[in-house]
């Protein structure tokens, strides 16, 4: 630390005791700015060390997918390494809050997404964070739809068909879901309040079951993940009625969306973003959200999320804090009404 006394070049007085003042306290600022949480963070040459990207599901899902080919990009982009880290369990909550409680200094992000931030805080009793206040929103990615698919020994060859079966039925038909609170089961129970008829959830842990079940005819109706139906509605053993896509998938242009079916509330995909704890500095933020629109800008990385199902789309920061605030306000109640439906049983 430099320290003046004295005559300083000659200047004496009122004049040498300001300087000393203004020395005094811009290096009292330096040392406080250094001291303050996330102020290396801000630095241009940031990132100065890898950066953990925490995916809150088990390796091999679509989360973990599109981060991998993200991070890699980042790497190479930004000349450091960006790595994943999974940290699965309680549908996303466990990795969630683990992000939440960090350091916001650049170093430690979250791969969002509607189950995190929208369906498990409204399902769970105590998901230890904040879904909109406990981090900083960075950037979104999009995701891919739910697709209403049916056995074809059901025998119905679009949605309206199977809305005229349903409403001339008395008994509920069972239906098949990746599991309770996924959005595909948010999507058949939205459309069954709707138009007043009965479904009845066949609860499952994940879409590979149900897909098998669905394939063999044990259940004849399943609200599904794009990308786990894809295979089987390829191979013709599941019929595609409806997607929930805010425009016709390429590989199916015959599939209409459930929002040309009147059902524009069930526009919605099951979306991954990224996520820093909370206090994340501006420059930082708005860096990183750049920074991964610019690898989803990349011809190879979009081919390969979209042939995952993905519909890709760009949000601004304060955009996507806005797009999750509204889907909690959305899906929340339905969610909680639902598991609290299934708790009672």
């Amino acid at each position: 630390m430099l320290i003046m006394t004295g005559k300083t070049g000659g200047m004496t007085g009122k004049t040498g005791g300001g300087l000393r003042c203004v020395i005094v306290l811009a290096v009292a600022g330096l040392l406080l700015a250094l001291c303050l949480p996330g102020a290396a963070a801000n630095a241009q040459d940031w990132p100065r060390k890898p950066v953990r990207i925490v995916s809150p599901f088990a390796a091999g899902g679509s989360s973990d997918t599109m981060g991998r080919i993200v991070a890699e990009n980042l790497s190479q982009r930004m000349h450091q390494q960006f790595y994943i880290e999974n940290r699965g369990g309680a549908g996303g909550l466990i990795g969630s809050a683990a992000v939440a409680n960090s350091l916001p200094d650049g170093y430690t992000f979250l791969i969002s997404s509607i189950g995190t931030h929208v369906i498990a805080p409204a399902t769970s009793a105590n998901p230890g964070y904040d879904p909109i206040g406990g981090f900083t929103h960075v950037a979104f990615v999009g995701g891919p739809p739910t697709v209403i698919a049916v056995n074809p020994a059901l025998g119905v060859r679009s949605l309206k068909e199977l809305l005229a079966r349903l409403k001339s039925r008395s008994e509920a038909l069972p239906y098949v879901s990746p599991g309770p609170g996924t959005i595909g089961n948010l999507i058949a129970e939205f459309w069954a309040e709707k138009e007043s008829i009965k479904l009845s959830h066949v609860a499952y842990k994940g879409a590979g079951q149900a897909i098998t079940d669905l394939v063999a005819g044990h259940v004849q109706m399943g609200s599904m993940t794009w990308t786990a139906a894809l295979g089987q509605m390829q191979a013709k053993t599941i019929v595609p009625l409806a997607v929930s896509s805010t425009r016709q998938m390429t590989e199916f242009a015959d599939v209409p969306t459930l929002k040309e079916f009147g059902y524009p509330d069930l526009a919605v995909t099951t979306w991954f973003g990224f996520a820093a704890p909370a206090g994340l500095p501006r420059t930082i933020t708005l860096r990183m959200n750049e920074e991964i629109e610019n690898v989803l800008d990349v011809p190879a990385v979009r081919d390969r999320l979209i042939a995952e199902g993905f519909e890709l789309e760009k949000m601004s920061p304060d955009e996507l804090t806005n797009f999750v605030r509204g889907g909690i306000d959305k899906w929340g109640p339905l969610a909680n009404r639902l598991m609290s439906a299934d708790a009672a049983k």
